[in-house]
């Protein structure tokens, strides 16, 4: 009930008398209130932006200008920002429900990589010619396209283990889990997208082997991306001698190391606050990665 979390004790008092159900934890109030303001923040930023490519397109219609910002781009981050807030809102409304926290998790990576495209858009305004043949060109580029949607479901594993609370369902075990390299399990159970809403998913309510199940295919979706874009990144790298694509290369190995190395230090030391961060993160830093790939090779066109 107040515009920032409430620090007195007569505060206290007083939003603990509004919602008996949720006593006040000022430690947890803060991170939740910052990350609100940010999120409005951007979106009065995407706003702008919007505005701004809306007038630029009637200047152009009037002037014969070509238009800077892309307004279809800036208009569909918009709509995606608009949905980001009610999933924000429905994330406490329906106190963690599974679904709603992943594809929130999700539109957040959305949101970060479409403006991250923009800026390559705008940075990145003319082709990139070759005089060589590149036969396997169009190949590449649908490769790397796959890589960039395998990425988005491994993603959402990670948003539907952190959602389910699944991270520590086989404790510091590697390769294995329970004791067995591929434990029993109950897949349905851990991939129900009907969950109930109504429950305080706070905690997770999933079966234990439920739990298994999606902590497994995390690892295996993990498994299944590296060894995907390994070759995906050496096949690009001897068939594309450009000082672009090769920089783009770099950056998708090294963000892809650091991400297999925190991703192994969670199981190892059983999710720690700031590994868990930094997880997710480089995951949003790997999105990134592909994305600039991916667009670098949309470049490439010939003589």
């Amino acid at each position: 009930g107040f515009i920032s979390v409430p620090q007195s004790s007569a505060d206290i008092a007083v939003a603990e008398a509004r919602f008996p159900h949720a006593p006040v934890e000022v430690h947890k109030g803060w991170p939740e209130m910052i990350h609100r303001y940010f999120a409005g923040t951007l979106g009065l930023i995407i706003l702008g932006l919007s505005v701004v490519a809306v007038r630029q397109r009637r200047e152009q219609a009037s002037t014969e200008r070509q238009s800077v910002l892309p307004l279809k781009h800036t208009l569909g981050l918009l709509i995606l920002v608009t949905c980001q807030a009610a999933f924000g809102m429905w994330t406490v409304t329906l106190k963690l429900w599974p679904q709603v926290v992943s594809a929130h998790l999700l539109g957040g990576f959305a949101t970060l990589s479409l403006l991250f495209l923009l800026a390559l858009r705008l940075r990145f305004n003319t082709p990139i010619y070759v005089s060589s043949v590149l036969d396997r060109l169009p190949a590449l580029k649908a490769a790397a396209m796959v890589g960039l949607i395998l990425a988005v479901v491994q993603i959402f594993l990670g948003a539907w283990t952190a959602s389910n609370y699944a991270a520590l369902a086989c404790g510091s075990e590697l390769p294995g889990c329970q004791g067995q390299l591929w434990p029993h399990m109950d897949i349905a159970s851990g991939f129900n997208f009907f969950q109930t809403i109504g429950p305080n998913y706070l905690g997770g309510l999933l079966n234990d082997e439920g739990r298994v199940a999606i902590q497994m295919f995390h690892r295996v979706g993990a498994l299944v991306l590296t060894i995907y874009l390994c070759s995906m990144l050496w096949m690009i790298k001897r068939s594309i001698p450009l000082r672009e694509v090769g920089l783009s290369i770099a950056g998708v190995f090294s963000v892809l190391l650091i991400q297999v190395l925190l991703g192994l230090s969670n199981v190892i030391w059983l999710i720690p606050l700031s590994v868990a961060v930094a997880h997710n993160a480089v995951g949003a830093l790997l999105l990134m990665a592909l994305v600039n790939l991916t667009f670098q090779l949309s470049r490439i066109q010939q003589k």
